[in-house]
């Protein structure tokens, strides 16, 4: 074995994956129920977001971007 370790994932809770997106904390539990978010159980069954998928998906939904793609069509 390496003496490297890996760096730990960064995960977000739901409150701060709702407070970037300005919705509720449930909102977020509902999205990971219908699979658009993908959430990780904490030993003690809370749920935990992957950073990089949450910021992926934020910046696929910016008004910037949806702007960009309408100037497209």
């Amino acid at each position: 074995m390496s003496g490297q370790q890996a760096e730990p994932e960064h995960l977000l809770t739901p409150a701060e994956v709702a407070a970037l997106f300005r919705v509720d904390p449930k909102t977020v539990t509902r999205w990971a129920k219908a699979g658009k978010l993908t959430s990780i159980r904490t030993l003690g069954g809370h749920r935990r977001y992957r950073a990089v998928e949450v910021y992926a998906l934020l910046e696929a939904n910016s008004p910037s971007r949806r702007a960009d793609a309408s100037a497209l069509d």
